[in-house]
């Protein structure tokens, strides 16, 4: 049965939607039976992180995670207009093929805002989708997607202007993004100097929080508390998180003006 020409999708204009909030192997964990994971709250139920966002011209997917099919049923989201990565690791880029539908409803291939990094990793990973690859495959088999190459140079994008904030995650260089005065920093565990001044004056700030102790490649919760007191945005909401945090019990302990995210949570975009 063919999709319909004019999706059914909920209106998020000016808010930014949490999809999930969850770490790379997600809450509950398989085979874990800890009180987080066994947890009635849903709010501690997290799926791999993304988000969306309500911008003047159409709808913004941060990240195409793991989870994607299922987060945008729940948020009852129909229509993407464009997507952008932060990186090119498993769970913020493997839900990709869930996107076909939307160069069926817009006319037009779907537009992906990415470093060279991330379209290297799609091209390798969706090769069918591209090139000779994709010529055997019945229309609709294969996402129509469109690279748009970006930096550290802030640009427009459905008319707003995005920044993009250079972060560090282990080894790797990813990207968080400023849109007005609310940042995504997920998957770091480092904010180059040169960073610092483009998290100033805000009034949110998401920021990666994995577990109580340090991690390699993610700030622990103490180190995200001090990087968070130091940027001073009037909320900060913590994510990618493990089942190591607790929500009610972790959400105890923050200082004022933070709490954890959690998958659906939805905020003004100022």
């Amino acid at each position: 049965m063919p999709a319909p020409r004019t999706p059914v999708t909920t209106d998020i204009s000016g808010q930014l939607v949490f999809l999930g909030t969850g770490t790379s192997v997600g809450v509950p964990v398989i085979g874990c039976g800890c009180p987080t994971c066994i947890s009635a709250d849903p709010r501690n139920r997290r799926t791999r992180c993304g988000l969306v966002l309500g911008l003047p011209a159409g709808v913004l997917l941060v990240d195409t995670p793991t989870d994607l099919h299922s987060q945008l049923l729940r948020e009852r989201i129909g229509l993407v207009h464009a997507v952008l990565f932060t990186h090119e690791h498993a769970d913020h880029v493997f839900g990709l093929d869930d996107v076909r539908l939307f160069p069926y409803y817009l006319g037009h291939k779907l537009p992906l805002y990415c470093e060279e990094s991330v379209e290297t990793r799609i091209r390798k990973s969706f090769d069918y989708a591209f090139a000779d690859a994709a010529s055997g495959y019945h229309a609709g088999g294969v996402p129509l997607l469109e690279f748009r190459r970006i930096t550290t140079e802030p640009f427009e994008l459905l008319g707003a202007r995005v920044v993009p904030i250079r972060l560090l995650h282990g080894r790797f260089e990813v990207l968080g993004f400023r849109f007005g005065n609310v940042a995504y920093c997920t998957d770091t565990n480092k904010i180059p100097d040169e960073s610092w001044p483009l998290l100033a004056g805000l009034d949110v700030l998401v920021l990666d929080a994995l577990r109580q102790k340090p991690h390699v490649t993610h700030f622990g919760l103490a180190e995200a508390i001090d990087v968070a007191q130091r940027v001073g945005a009037k909320r900060t909401f913590f994510t990618h998180m493990s089942h190591d945090l607790e929500h009610a019990a972790t959400n105890d302990l923050l200082p004022a003006g933070m709490e954890l995210a959690y998958d659906g949570l939805k905020i003004p975009l100022t």
